[in-house]
């Protein structure tokens, strides 16, 4: 007989978060409120994420955790053994088996469809706290449509260096209504979100807020006519392993030689196409 019920959180905790990404998902990219509960990993280590995805599970799916394009590293890791611990069900390394995908700092490279549910880790769910730090105030700025503080901010970072500079966590203004902060990916995963198959979740744990961007919805990053929204370049750089260019590049450098090299930042991505060009 298991310790925990299953999924680990109680019955009761499971519906509050469940009503709270129905109501996210009616409202896209509204923040929904829920009572965050205590997790028995570190608050900053995806507890929002987490308390959706055990909330949402069931015993036929398949879970994908990734962490900074990993699913190997001490947070994606950990995070799995406790879900299939409480639930059983399995896991995967490969983005097309997965029915859900728990993920902190990307959207993988495999493109997601509908029969798939993506949930982003968020630290800061709220996209104008930059430029105000009271939680009343901020609502009412919601409420009222009033985003000239997120536009401004982009504003000063042309000023100061002749182009946006935030390289994460760059906001996008979702259905043609509120302004959402995209949690930290970057902005190479912005056009990800648009009209995408998959049905989207942001949980922030210590923040205590849940929001969603359904499935085939209209997503745009901030932007200026004059200064139109750009993903990082990867101009003449090729990941090392695969040849591949049109991916998300982490840069490297070989203690040997002091050589600078780059590597696909999507683990799992790239082992699946080394895997299909050897013909596994």
């Amino acid at each position: 007989m298991s310790l925990f019920p299953f999924a680990f959180l109680d019955e009761q905790s499971k519906k509050e978060i469940r009503r709270a990404v129905l109501k996210g998902v009616a409202i896209p990219g509204y923040q929904v409120p829920f009572a965050s509960r205590e997790m028995p990993i570190g608050r900053g280590w995806g507890t929002g994420g987490l308390q959706i995805t055990l909330s949402l599970i069931g015993e036929s799916d398949v879970l994908k955790v990734i962490d900074q394009g990993s699913d190997e590293s001490v947070n994606a890791v950990n995070i799995k053994k406790l879900v299939q611990k409480t639930t059983g069900v399995e896991t995967t390394i490969h983005t097309s088996e997965a029915t859900m995908i728990q993920s902190r700092h990307r959207i993988p490279e495999v493109p997601l469809r509908n029969d798939q549910i993506m949930i982003l880790q968020v630290p800061e769910p709220e996209p104008l706290r930059h430029v105000e730090r009271s939680e009343f105030k901020t609502k009412q700025m919601h409420a009222e449509r009033e985003y000239s503080g997120a536009y401004l901010l982009l504003f000063e970072q042309i000023m100061r260096y002749n182009q946006t500079s935030q390289g994460a966590d760059y906001p996008v203004f979702v259905h043609n209504r509120y302004v959402m902060n995209p949690s930290p990916i970057p902005r190479f995963d912005n056009p990800k979100i648009n009209q995408s198959e998959a049905l989207m979740l942001f949980g922030a744990g210590r923040e205590k807020k849940i929001y969603a961007v359904p499935a085939y919805t209209k997503v745009e990053s901030l932007a200026f006519d004059d200064y139109p929204f750009e993903i990082e370049k990867f101009e003449g750089k090729v990941c090392r392993a695969t040849g591949l260019s049109n991916v998300f590049l982490d840069e490297f450098t070989d203690e040997e030689t002091g050589e600078t090299y780059y590597l696909c930042n999507d683990t799992s991505y790239m082992q699946e196409y080394l895997e299909q060009k050897r013909g596994i």
